[in-house]
């Protein structure tokens, strides 16, 4: 089996614990008061928005189920998910991610400064993104983002697009139920993230690791970003830490 990159290898007390005791509970809700519009009443959407407040505040995470997104776009994206992170090392890397972007194929990521046992492509969805050159201040210079798109499979950008365009629809569904749960106008969000957003899509391919004890597809973090939708595959593996006693449940 030989040995494992040290790169990868997790800190003792971050390393995979099978006896650890995981919280239960993640909150799993249904949309369908505000996606089947045949459903909705005032009562029904009371009680959805409470649901999402009191997952903030417990979780700062929760599922949603009845969610809108077509099951015939999620397989696709899926099925070309696949077909792009099987092909050769060769082929993905022709698309490699630079400075210059964050668009392309990655496979050296790190969180915590330990290497993420994983390849991803990500895709930004305004092309092009115009963001600040540096982190600092004081530099008012400006970048460009743009897409770096494979040519296998040959339809990948365009499912991509197509996919990122439900996730937008569903995201703003849910910034209105937050911005409700904290007795704000539905719409007070908005702004927030139509002008000058920086939104993304990652895809995620953790390949089987031989040495699971000790490496971790992705380490312990928070996400930069706004909003997280997250959409898992029958493996799944996600674990998140619940604000209110810091324990870690499985979704």
């Amino acid at each position: 089996m030989g040995e494992v990159d040290p790169a990868f290898i997790q800190e003792p007390e971050h390393r995979p614990n099978l006896s650890i005791i995981q919280a239960e509970g993640i909150p799993v809700i249904d949309l369908s008061p505000i996606i089947n519009k045949t459903l909705s009443d005032p009562s029904a959407i009371e009680g959805l928005v409470k649901k999402v407040g009191r997952a903030c505040k417990e979780w700062g995470f929760f599922q949603v189920t009845n969610h809108g997104v077509p099951l015939s776009l999620r397989q696709s994206i899926d099925e070309a998910s696949r077909k792009f992170f099987a092909q050769s090392m060769e082929e993905k890397r022709k698309i490699y991610r630079d400075e210059s972007t964050i668009s392309g194929y990655y496979d050296t990521e790190h969180t915590k400064n330990v290497r993420d046992w994983k390849e991803v492509f990500d895709f930004v969805a305004t092309e092009p993104t115009v963001v600040p050159l540096t982190s600092d201040e004081d530099d008012d210079r400006l970048t460009q983002w743009t897409n770096k798109s494979p040519e296998y499979p040959p339809n990948f950008s365009v499912i991509l697009q197509e996919y990122m365009q439900e996730m937008e629809k569903l995201a703003f569904k849910l910034l209105e139920l937050i911005a409700l749960s904290l007795g704000l106008e539905a719409k007070r969000f908005e702004q927030f993230f139509t002008k000058d957003q920086t939104s993304f899509i990652r895809l995620n391919h953790y390949p089987p690791c031989p040495f699971p004890h000790l490496a971790l597809g992705v380490g312990r973090h928070k996400d930069a970003g706004g909003l997280t939708i997250l959409a898992q595959d029958e493996v799944g593996g996600l674990e998140v830490k619940r604000k209110a006693d810091q324990q870690w449940g499985e979704s």
